[in-house]
């Protein structure tokens, strides 16, 4: 702990800081023990599945710039003609069910924050791969190197964040060609969370996996899994090289590949919640199997992002009822398929972290967690459809996820959970509030908002009359004021420097 927090007194900060050094003690994923919520009766899901294999067998995935994934899909037991793959029934789901790990560990430096993925927890990450950064003082703006790094130290001084994420932000003042490699070493060196590997060419992915193996040695990387890497389908049924090159480079180090079709429902598939599950488990089955073949065992996560689309304007609409339902139906899938499952977040269409992005955030992510939703990718800063990351709408997304612990935790039924002594001595008409019961479990009792103003009218307004954004905008300062980094192994570091330099001379800039 930092002297600068050591010196704080009591009130609001001293609180702050007990509750955050408790939640950072704690297991760092969730765990939990609600039932997951059914939309589809059985034989709707099988019906999901019946129309799925109909897609595969019939129309098929069409493979873009990618001969040799035809040639992996053929030695499966595929048909292919020219660049289209077709799937005899139940190829996909036998080789899946055969070799696909239904959950798994992806370790981080730091051991105490390794996480695992699949039934029954729950990890969650950052927004991820926004071209802008908003904040109250500056307001929107091209993302740089300096904001990811600041977003890194966000994750690490977040403790509801289980995972670093990925392109927390598009760094567009490096160069395209390179700066995944300055990426991927501010996720090691600047938080010590779990992260994601760059997969905008396999290439990179494979620049990804190599700078791994020196922080945790080839034989561990092998071994285990360390990186997970987003890879979307190009819908509708297509998948390019850059996407399922990717995921076949992290198949063959036995990586994790996030298979996840982007759905925009009304553009990229029918309109109907049906029809837009039975494609989302078409493509994603076409992938998933695409790793088994590569490398049998390898872990993966079915993905699911689907919106909505405004018919009058074209653009993607969040927070509204028929995303939820695709959710709660590809969950399900995801399950019946044996594989951990991927969906988001805290989405908005909502430029600013004003009300639309509050409600529409939480009616995203509570469908996730209803959903049984294994990991939530952008978790924590999304804005304006994802285009933007947000400063304040970070630390405002993570104050509220850090509730979530309690929401699916259930309902405590120990001795202490039924508090039938604390009933059976007090009388009627006696209030708990000096009870020992009471006295025994108010620090933990209720969750506690580190950002919500819960104080008099006029205490408010004595301290600034302050809004919520003006009080996240605070919070982010202070915790990017309080971050001290974690450590790292000297000589890694060096070899890790040393490492990139060679890679950034081996070729010019692009795209700068």
């Amino acid at each position: 702990m930092s002297a600068r927090r050591r010196r704080r007194g009591g009130g609001r900060e001293a609180r702050h800081a007990l509750r955050t050094a408790r939640v950072i003690e704690q297991q760092p994923f969730l765990t939990r023990r609600l039932a997951p919520t059914e939309v589809l009766s059985a034989e709707g899901l099988e019906l999901m599945e019946h129309n799925a294999d109909t897609l595969l067998e019939e129309v098929g995935i069409e493979i873009v710039n990618f001969p040799e994934a035809l040639e992996i899909y053929a030695r499966g037991g595929a048909d292919i003609q020219e660049n289209r793959v077709r799937f005899p029934r139940g190829m996909c789901r036998e080789i899946i069910g055969r070799s696909a790990p239904s959950s798994f560990i992806q370790h981080a430096r730091n051991p105490e924050r390794s996480v695992t993925i699949g039934d029954p927890h729950i990890v969650f990450a950052p927004a991820y791969g926004s071209p802008f950064v908003r904040d109250l003082d500056g307001g929107r703006r091209y993302a740089t190197i300096e904001d990811f790094r600041n977003f890194a130290k966000l994750a690490q001084m977040s403790p509801a964040l289980h995972h670093g994420g990925g392109t927390l932000c598009e760094p567009v003042d490096l160069p395209v060609n390179k700066r995944h490699l300055d990426m991927i070493l501010s996720h090691i060196v600047l938080h010590d969370k779990p992260f994601m590997s760059s997969v905008t060419t396999p290439d990179r992915a494979q620049d990804s996996v190599d700078m791994t193996k020196i922080v945790f040695g080839e034989d561990f990387v092998r071994d285990n899994t360390v990186l997970i890497g987003l890879c979307n389908a190009n819908s509708p049924m297509q998948w390019d090289y850059a996407m399922l090159g990717s995921a076949k480079v992290l198949a063959e180090n036995n990586q994790c590949a996030l298979i996840t079709p982007f759905i925009i429902a009304g553009a990229m598939s029918p309109v109907t919640v049906a029809a837009t599950a039975t494609q989302t488990l078409a493509e994603a089955m076409a992938a998933i199997t695409f790793t088994q073949l590569v490398r049998p065992g390898a872990p993966v996560i079915m993905g699911s992002f689907a919106a909505s689309m405004s018919m009058l304007s074209g653009a993607p609409t969040f927070g509204t009822p028929e995303p939820a339902l695709v959710l709660y139906v590809v969950s399900r899938l995801a399950s019946r398929l044996g594989v951990p499952f991927r969906s988001g977040g805290n989405l908005t269409a909502s430029k600013i972290p004003d009300a639309q992005a509050a409600y529409e955030s939480f009616m995203t992510l509570l469908p996730a967690l209803g959903a049984g939703v294994n990991f939530v990718l952008h978790s924590a800063g999304w804005l304006e459809g994802g285009l933007t990351m947000g400063y304040e709408k970070f630390v405002l997304d993570a104050d509220q996820i850090s509730m979530m612990a309690k929401l699916v935790g259930g309902v405590d039924l120990s001795e202490n959970g039924q508090a039938m002594d604390a009933m059976l001595s007090n009388g009627p008409g006696q209030h708990h509030l000096g009870s020992a019961h009471t006295m025994a479990n108010f620090e933990s009792a209720f969750w506690v908002s580190d950002l919500s103003d819960i104080n008099s009218f006029e205490q408010w307004e004595l301290e600034g009359s302050l809004t919520s954004i003006e009080r996240a905008n605070a919070e982010w300062k202070r915790k990017l004021a309080d971050y001290e980094q974690p450590d790292l192994d000297e000589a890694i570091r060096n070899e890790l420097d040393d490492w990139i330099a060679v890679r950034k001379a081996a070729e010019p800039d692009l795209g700068v």
